[in-house]
């Protein structure tokens, strides 16, 4: 269905006019034929039944961040996860007291997200109860000055940033490992039926300093899209005002809000904060980040083609050209945003291969199960 329709045989003569509105009106045809099938094929995917997990017969202490949004979609996510695949869930926060949870409820396994504002000798008791205990790390590598003082007084250490697992095993951390986040797929996921948001491209993420010094490059080619930016802080853009509702100062979206505005763009725009920044981190030693966001697998989940820019290790999880695209200046980003936007079927057919992936191997249950394996085998 590449080609434009051919005008039918008319008897009479059509006049110019009459010839390009008829034109018209059958691309129009196609082209909602098309997105009409793009737009099926994405719900067979995505009613396929999940890939069946093991139960295991363990209890699980789960300590959530208690920071609120955005942690809070996390944490439900993680929980979901837990209350699927194991026997029993206690859950508590970061500001209850552990100890008594944990000799009133005997779990096998304390597990603490993220962990900030846990006090550590908390932690350090529970594991001299031998019952082990486990952190899986939110936000590394950017804020390393406060999680090299965590680490060491956790059984298991989870971090999404592979560029971490040496610096916490040189602290002498003896079971570090790499568990990026996921998808959570009652979050995201395609939208099948007509939406309100229609969208050639889409950028939602706070503008930390890196991301504002690179969309100022190019605002005028990525606004000459039907562009529209979201998130905090985009007042630090000085051309802002001139885009008016395009640009969304100071809106935070939940996750479903989120996943219907990733759907309805043809195209979805990752571009990662960066690991120096004297504003927002707190990464004294400036360790790299090499893994990618959780938004890579929240973007890919809602069906739509990701433009990212390239991480070291972001191959491992999608194959670039096939199943995400990829790009390294503003420039390039603009090209790639040019040829996808006059090359459906390639478009599509990189966002199908995306969600499949994600399906497949990218869900939290898939994680959580993962690291469940870790602890227990």
């Amino acid at each position: 269905m590449s080609k434009d329709f051919i005008l039918p045989f008319s008897p009479l003569p059509l006049t110019p006019a009459e010839q390009a509105k008829l034109r018209g009106r059958l691309n129009g045809f196609k082209s909602g034929y098309d997105e009409g099938y793009f737009r099926g094929r994405l719900a067979i995917l995505d009613g396929r039944p999940e890939e069946p997990l093991p139960v295991r017969d363990i209890h699980v202490m789960y300590v959530a961040s208690g920071k609120g949004y955005p942690y809070s979609p996390l944490d439900e996510a993680v929980l979901s996860s837990l209350q699927s695949l194991t026997a029993a869930v206690t859950v508590t926060d970061v500001r209850q007291n552990l100890l008594e949870l944990v000799v009133a409820n005997k779990p096998d396994l304390v597990l603490v997200l993220d962990g900030m504002d846990l006090p550590l000798e908390q932690i350090d008791r529970i594991r001299g109860m031998g019952i082990r205990t486990a952190i899986w790390l939110t936000d590394d590598p950017y804020y390393t000055d406060f999680t090299l003082g965590l680490v060491n007084h956790y059984d298991y250490v989870f971090t999404l940033e592979r560029n971490c697992i040496e610096y916490y095993r040189q602290l002498g951390c003896a079971e570090v490992h790499y568990l990026p986040f996921a998808a959570y797929r009652p979050h995201y996921r395609p939208t099948i039926s007509r939406t309100s948001i229609t969208r050639e491209v889409s950028f939602i993420g706070s503008a930390y300093w890196n991301r504002v010094n690179f969309f100022r490059e190019i605002m005028p080619q990525l606004m000459e899209f039907n562009t529209v930016i979201n998130g905090i802080w985009w007042d630090r853009l000085p051309e802002a005002p001139l885009y008016g509702d395009r640009i969304e100062i100071g809106k935070w979206m939940s996750p479903q809000e989120t996943s219907v505005a990733y759907s309805g763009s043809k195209i979805v725009i990752n571009l990662h904060r960066s690991h120096v920044d004297d504003v927002a981190n707190n990464n004294t030693l400036a360790i790299s980040a090499a893994s990618p966001n959780p938004r890579t697998f929240e973007i890919a989940a809602s069906g739509t083609l990701q433009l990212s820019d390239v991480r070291d290790d972001l191959a491992t999880f999608y194959k670039p050209g096939e199943e995400i695209v990829t790009f390294s200046t503003p420039l390039e980003m603009i090209d790639k945003i040019r040829y996808y936007l006059t090359h459906e079927e390639e478009r599509q057919a990189i966002a199908l291969k995306g969600l499949e992936r994600t399906l497949r191997d990218h869900t939290y249950p898939k994680r959580v199960n993962q690291l469940l394996t870790t602890i227990f085998g």
